[in-house]
């Protein structure tokens, strides 16, 4: 049987793409990430976390763990086997606790137990790629970057934003297609719209404060 190509979407105007941006920030001028931290250190730790899990259960996991470990030299001394217990409920949670133990002592013998404000030292951090050095720059140190994840690759796609076949060309685009004044919050803005109303399987077009700018078609109906 012969295969027939996805249907390609056209892309995002420039003028759409700042009518967009205006109506996320209309919308919620300062958007949010959905994982809880206490600090700078909690926080880069959640987002290590965060890798293939939900923002929901890592939150559930987290809560008790910095209650009792909000800093690299308290969670350094309680060592893997420590970790993993608060963290069993999320996946691959024994590679996750050696990766916060060892970043943690990196952290205090490297970077005098601060958060290192450079992408090059974030990524050296174990368990910290460049998607949780793009979050932690952005949501930290006020960074203008894009984290691209599963949400921003699957717009960047779906609304012609920024198409790509790989993480590291739709955040490229992205960079370029987003107007300046908006880069601060573009990617929360996006994370936002595509976990809640630009869902994968079935988008919510009926209820899409951007569904008029956005070329996808064909628009999901109203269930009602």
């Amino acid at each position: 049987m012969k295969k027939t190509k996805a249907k390609r979407v056209p892309r995002l105007s420039a003028e759409n793409v700042e009518a967009m941006f205006f109506r996320f920030r209309t919308a919620n001028p300062e958007p949010k990430g959905e994982l809880h931290s206490l600090n700078p250190f909690t926080f880069l730790v959640a987002v290590v976390l965060s890798a293939q899990a939900t923002d929901e259960g890592v939150n559930r996991a987290t809560g008790p763990l910095f209650a009792i470990a909000d800093t690299p030299e308290k969670m350094a001394a309680l060592g893997e086997e420590g970790v993993t217990s608060h963290i069993k409920t999320i996946g691959l949670f024994r590679g996750k606790a050696k990766n916060v133990v060892a970043l943690s002592k990196q952290l205090i013998e490297r970077h005098g137990s601060l958060v290192p404000h450079s992408r090059e030292a974030l990524e050296a951090l174990p368990g910290v790629g460049r998607k949780t050095a793009n979050v932690v720059l952005n949501a930290v140190f006020g960074e203008p970057t894009i984290a691209v994840d599963t949400h921003l690759f699957r717009l960047g796609n779906r609304l012609g934003l920024a198409p790509g076949k790989t993480v590291n060309e739709v955040e490229e685009k992205l960079l370029k297609a987003v107007p300046p004044d908006y880069l601060r919050h573009a990617h929360h803005w996006l994370i936002l719209h595509g976990r809640y109303t630009c869902k994968a399987r079935k988008p919510e077009c009926w209820r899409c404060l951007v569904a008029d700018l956005c070329p996808f078609t064909p628009k999901t109906p109203s269930p009602a």
